[in-house]
């Protein structure tokens, strides 16, 4: 076979490759770590719900399909005046089916406005990030935190059809636990790899616990929880160079592990007692 007739053929099967970055390629979002967070914090909020309805699976997908579409809005932004066909069709099908949702469950539970205005807020904030190239501060983490753990409340009212003063605590627990991932991670990497401002989050957000705690929105256990994100900061913080240079499937597990353990711990919490003694 001659030289030419190799490229042809070679060419031949390039082209008859699937495409995968065309307009109708499947698109998810690659914050896996994200994925965790709503999940957790989703079935915290069914937990304190004691109660799982057909209102609670569609809040679930409307939620998830939400977050989806922030990736294509956010791939599109960073496009500046480049319109891509696959960034705009998946983001908008994901932003009809949250959308369409998100209607039919604020017919039925009004109280859920107040999620999505703070949820909305929190994407505006995230499109200006990424206009700005500040996607990655600490700021807008802590918010897009804060955003993703408003799966609790929204689980909550969806199935009950109210927000309690238990819930918020759990919303501002949620989001502080996770969001003590931002600095854990900031660790491996050596132009961020000083502890001191994981340290002063990590006090101001026990802290805040423990006002929350005082005020009465908290139980105990589910306040202790938290001392998991304190013990895993405490282990890394000593053994910065050996996480700096440890594979990252390894941090990965280390944050899945914590996290499921966490949801097991918060969600014993808001239990009723005879069903914990059971």
């Amino acid at each position: 076979m001659t030289h030419s007739a190799i490229n042809t053929s070679s060419n031949t099967q390039t082209t008859a490759k699937p495409n995968s970055q065309a307009w109708y390629g499947p698109m998810f979002s690659p914050e896996h770590g994200v994925y965790i967070v709503l999940l957790v914090s989703f079935l915290i909020g069914a937990a304190a719900s004691q109660a799982w309805r057909l209102s609670t699976t569609l809040a679930l997908i409307c939620a998830f399909c939400g977050f989806q579409a922030e990736h294509p809005l956010v791939m599109q932004i960073k496009q500046r005046r480049t319109l891509k066909p696959r960034f705009l069709f998946w983001g908008g099908l994901y932003a009809v089916i949250a959308g369409g949702i998100a209607i039919w469950l604020y017919l039925s539970y009004p109280v859920v406005l107040w999620i999505y205005a703070g949820a909305l807020t929190a994407l505006m904030i995230d499109a200006f990030s990424v206009l700005q190239r500040e996607q990655k501060s600490v700021l807008n983490e802590l918010i897009t935190f804060a955003a993703v753990c408003l799966a609790t409340p929204f689980a909550y009212a969806t199935t009950t059809g109210m927000i309690s003063s238990t819930v918020v605590g759990l919303w501002i627990l949620n989001t502080l636990f996770f969001s003590s991932a931002i600095f854990t991670v900031k660790l491996r990497k050596t132009k961020t790899s000083s502890v001191i401002p994981g340290t002063i989050y990590h006090a101001v957000a026990t802290l805040i616990l423990a006002f929350i705690y005082w005020l009465g929105w908290l139980s105990p256990a589910a306040v202790l929880a938290f001392g998991l994100a304190l013990i895993k900061f405490g282990i890394i913080a000593v053994n910065q160079e050996w996480y700096r240079t440890a594979k990252i499937q390894f941090a990965a597990i280390l944050e899945t592990t914590t996290a499921f353990a966490f949801l097991t711990i918060v969600s014993l919490s808001v239990l009723p007692e005879r069903l914990i003694s059971l």
